[in-house]
This record gives C-alpha cells, structure tokens and sequence, in this order.
C-alpha cells in the first residue's frame, strides 16, 4: 500500500495532533520491529499507522468502526486483524493476537505513551537524551504514567521472545529517528 495515501486516509479521520503522533509512533516502532523479525517492513509500519484510525471521531465503538473502514479501503487482511486484536482485553470478542505482527503492535502500543511521558519529565524535553536505563527507572513507579498498562507491554517477553529492555531499546530507537514528526 502507498503510504502517502495512507496517511492522507489517517489525517482525514483523525485531527487531534497528538493522537497522529501516536500513530507515527507506533508506526515507526512497528516498521524497526518488522526489521528485527525480518517480516515486510512496510506492511508492518502501515499497521501501526492505522490501528487508532476511528478512536478520535468514535472512541466508544473503537477499533469496530476502524475494522470498516480499513475492510473498506480495501487494506491487507493482516492489517485488519491485527488493529482488531491491538484491542484485545479492553473489548469484548476481540481476538487474542496471534503472530508477530499483532502481538507487536499490542505490545508497543502502549509502550509509545510510556516513551513519551519519559521524555516529558526529563529537564530537556528531548527524546534523543532519553536511554533505556531512563525508561527503566521509570517503569516500577506505579504513579508514574498510571494509565500505561505495563503487563501489556511486558507480554513482549513470553509472546515475542525479546526481552523488556530490548523491546524498549528498539521501540526508542525507532522514535528518535523519527523526532521531528513526534516534536520530540
């Protein structure tokens, strides 16, 4: 798919400039790990970029509503299933990811938001400064961040066989490279 139009189709349905770096994160952060599990890179980023595609305009009926309109715009069956089961536990009869792409994108998606409150507490405000050690120490502060659910992205270890610090490591690498887009 062409990502031009894909992110076209994303800024049509969502607004909110924060939630589009939400989705630019995830999006980076799917394409590295694509990279690491030697999987089609593109296909992978595109999830990223779409799994919140309906939670500004209908965050009641979210991902269904997104589930229509990806099936509509004709995406990769991949792609479907994996923005359904991204929501797996927080709506009833969502499926429980299956592979590396879903359980990838159910990992990192909260991840994200745990990377960016990281880097909005330190001094400089600049993602490039923030290290893993900095996540890290952040990541037993139940205060810190309250509303990141941890045991979602620690899933990582069992179901992606990569270690904690590792899955943060290429998660924040992918982010800084893409600082710009994040304002970060």
């Amino acid at each position: 798919m062409d990502k031009d139009r894909v992110v076209g189709l994303l800024h049509g349905n969502i607004g909110n400039i924060n939630l589009r770096k939400h989705c630019y994160a995830v999006a980076a952060v799917m394409k590295s790990l694509a990279s690491h599990f030697d999987e089609d890179e593109n296909l992978w980023e595109i999830a990223g970029l779409v799994h919140d595609i309906d939670y500004e305009k209908n965050p009641e009926g979210h991902p269904l509503e997104g589930l229509k309109i990806l099936e509509g715009e004709g995406f990769p069956k991949e792609v479907v299933e994996a923005t359904a089961a991204h929501a797996w536990g927080y709506r009833e009869g969502l499926p429980e990811p299956k592979n590396n792409l879903e359980w990838s994108l159910y990992c990192c998606d909260e991840l994200t938001g745990f990377i960016v409150a990281v880097t909005l507490v330190r001094p400089e405000k600049d993602i490039s400064q923030v290290t893993v050690e900095n996540i890290l120490s952040k990541w037993n502060s139940k205060s810190f961040a309250a509303g990141v659910n941890r045991k979602q992205i620690e899933m990582c270890e069992e179901k992606l066989g990569m270690e904690l610090p590792r899955f943060i490591g290429i998660a924040l690498r992918a982010m800084q490279e893409i600082h710009g887009d994040l304002g970060l």
